[in-house]
């Protein structure tokens, strides 16, 4: 099973996405990918935030433990403590409209026009509007 790590960053009632434009079809996603070998889902959720958003982030707790098919998704709360927002230079973050991969822009959205999108997962999105930014609850699903 692989492992995905993410992270929660929001500003006010706004949250971070990466837009993502592919085949068509316009998503978002929280920023965050794989765990590479010898890391932890905490380390690739740093890392991730600042190869896609170009911010260094200090995390805070697990708030939800997604199971997907054979992919766990470990989404972290974090703050922004350094670094600039949309300089990210991770691979993904110059390819085109016309690659496999399409396009991934970083954005700044309001809570809730992220429940209006096609975002992904939108239930840790309700959890968010629910609970409020820091939300006591841990979010576990698991999909098949």
């Amino acid at each position: 099973m692989s492992t995905r790590g993410a992270v929660v960053l929001m500003d006010g009632d706004r949250v971070c996405l990466i837009e993502r434009k592919r085949q068509g079809m316009t998503y978002y996603l929280f920023p965050g990918g794989g765990v590479e070998e010898g890391e932890t889902p905490e380390q690739a959720a740093v890392r991730e935030a600042y190869e896609e958003l170009g911010v260094e982030v200090e995390l805070g707790r697990l708030v939800a433990d997604l199971t997907y098919r054979d992919e766990r998704q470990c989404y972290f709360l974090a703050r922004i403590v350094g670094g600039e927002f949309g300089t990210g230079t991770g691979e993904e973050m110059s390819s085109t409209l016309d690659s496999p991969n399409g396009t991934y822009t970083p954005v700044w959205l309001p809570l809730a026009e992220a429940l209006r999108r096609d975002t992904r997962p939108i239930e840790l999105c309700e959890l968010l509007q629910a609970q409020g930014p820091e939300p006591e609850e841990t979010l576990v699903l698991t999909w098949e």
